[in-house]
């Protein structure tokens, strides 16, 4: 733009921009469509003059923003939100010093993977390029930054320098990359044998909320970790119990167990119901209610109409019976009462000079 305001982009996972004149799509490993304006396009500059060039912001996730920068184009870095973030290795580099790298890095206590992804430290070291750098400086990203020594922080210097130039000299283009480099590799997440050339395993952790491809016989760890499993900080990977390896197989031994576990329970408590359909019907209406009544009454006798009314008959004569009985023996019993309960009262009426018949 040659006047204010200036678009911000960032590009997050997914943004791109894509030329009217010019293919571009080399960047994500295949070729643009043709069409125009581009699918998911968001944002669209025009060039003036002739050939008219034409710029579309695209983004198939949303992830992405633009932001209009009131400020001259040489201020931009200074204003919001630029001025918040750190210098850049490869565009400041007379700020990006050992003695400058030094400071920083001891002035804090956190895992040295999350200090190079956080870009109010260093400004344009994404996921990948952070795990390469610690790859070429043979340090663990999980060590905590106060406990790197000078040999190590100046190893983490020259490999930051080194690999930002190169990714933005080759335009991020990874068939230009060196071939001994871990981003050609380290891709292969979830299979057995992800390794290197030379056959160093490469391992998976997650630091600073990213999954970090690790390559422990070359990154060991010489201080305090972050999440380290064993109880001593600093031992090899490879040698404390079988190392990162075997505790991996015991995660895994027992995420195993736990899903068996899991799925034998699923099938003890599955629903009689999923039986009952494969029974005859008098028996899956007999499940069910099994299943569905336990704690109610019993369900309805299944004796035939005549048959009930047979029961009924008996059961009502018996009945019959039983009560006359009991009034049987409740009549003596009031009788005697009677009669005893009579001279009582008779004696009782003399003394106040009435008479009871």
């Amino acid at each position: 733009m040659s006047s204010p305001p200036h678009p911000l982009m960032h590009f997050g996972m997914t943004a791109w921009i894509k030329l009217s004149n010019e293919e571009t799509g080399y960047y994500k490993g295949g070729k643009d469509s043709g069409e125009w304006p581009p699918k998911y396009w968001k944002f669209v500059l025009e060039t003036e003059g002739e050939p008219s060039i034409k710029a579309a912001f695209v983004d198939s996730r949303r992830f992405g923003r633009i932001r209009l920068i009131d400020c001259d184009k040489d201020e931009i870095r200074r204003v919001l939100p630029l001025s918040e973030n750190g210098p850049d290795p490869v565009q400041d580099k007379e700020l990006v010093t050992l003695e400058w790298l030094m400071e920083k890095v001891r002035s804090k206590k956190v895992p040295v993977k999350a200090f190079l992804l956080n870009q109010a430290n260093i400004s344009g070291v994404g996921n990948w390029v952070g795990d390469e750098i610690l790859y070429h400086a043979k340090i663990h990203p999980e060590q905590y930054t106060d406990s790197l020594n000078d040999a190590q922080l100046e190893q983490l210097h020259k490999s930051l320098l080194n690999v930002c130039s190169i990714a933005c000299e080759t335009l991020a283009d990874s068939d230009k990359f060196p071939k001994d480099w871990l981003m050609k590799y380290r891709w292969g997440k979830g299979k057995k044998d992800n390794k290197l050339p030379n056959g160093s395993k490469i391992i998976y952790l997650t630091v600073g909320g990213r999954t970090s491809a690790v390559v422990p016989s070359v990154q060991k760890k010489t201080g305090p970790v972050a999440g380290d499993l064993s109880p001593k900080a600093g031992e090899d990977e490879e040698e404390k119990d079988g190392g990162l390896e075997e505790v991996e197989d015991k995660v895994s031994k027992q995420s195993q167990k736990k899903k068996r576990a899991a799925k034998a329970t699923e099938t003890a408590t599955a629903p009689v119901q999923a039986k009952s359909e494969a029974l005859p019907d008098h028996q899956s209406s007999k499940v069910k209610r099994e299943d569905t009544h336990e704690d109610t009454a019993p369900p309805a006798s299944t004796k035939s109409p005549s048959k009930r009314k047979a029961v009924g008959e008996v059961n009502g004569e018996a009945t019959q019976e039983e009560s006359k009985s009991k009034k049987a023996k409740k009549v003596p019993e009031l009788e005697a009462n009677t009669k005893e309960a009579k001279p009582a009262r008779r004696q009782s009426a003399r003394v106040s000079g009435r008479t009871l018949e």
